[in-house]
């Protein structure tokens, strides 16, 4: 887990290393053991007034595509020098009005060891339609999960950065010295 010390460091290294004009505002620094994910806002087509709703869709879809092309290299620059450092993957994505959009990002395979009980949720999930697979049901459960506990999943990040603060005042790991002679 990052803490949220390692979070400011990592977003404040992004915001000074982005060109200024890539983004209007950099909206989310996210990593994980594998992945760097970096998000910013774009601006918004100019639409007539009265746009349909369709019309909308299509310009915020297409200024996303638009953007994505022609900051290729700079990105890919930056992702280099950010995966060197730090030693994890970089993925990108963008906020355009209403359109949230994430480019090539990792999806990396986690083990798990499920009994029957468990397996039949995700092998309902696949008779269902739901899931094409045992793997999307479950990454598809996570998502659920993910969206309902906000709250909960807050205040257990907040509970393990206490712990790694309180361990990190605590002595170092290494060797006691020997007790000096007559002791």
């Amino acid at each position: 887990m990052i803490t949220s010390e390692q979070r400011e460091k990592l977003r404040g290294w992004f915001a000074g290393r982005l060109p200024d004009d890539l983004f209007e505002s950099l909206t989310e620094v996210r990593a994980d053991r594998e992945e760097i994910t970096v998000v910013g806002r774009i601006p918004e087509p100019r639409l007539a007034e009265g746009a349909s709703d369709a019309e909308r869709e299509a310009a915020l879809r297409s200024r996303v595509q638009e953007f994505r092309e022609r900051t290729r290299e700079e990105r890919m620059e930056v992702a280099r020098e950010a995966e060197h450092r730090f030693g994890k993957k970089v993925s990108w994505g963008v906020e355009c009005g209403t359109e949230r959009a994430l480019f090539t990002h990792v999806a990396a395979p986690v083990m798990t060891r499920l009994r029957q009980p468990e397996r039949e949720v995700l092998d309902t999930l696949v008779a269902a339609g739901v899931a094409r697979s045992r793997s999307d049901a479950l990454a598809w459960c996570v998502r659920l999960v993910q969206r309902h506990t906000d709250d909960w999943l807050g205040e257990l990040r907040e509970s393990l950065e206490h712990v790694q603060r309180v361990r990190a005042q605590g002595p170092d790991t290494e060797a006691p010295e020997a007790p000096a002679d007559g002791e």
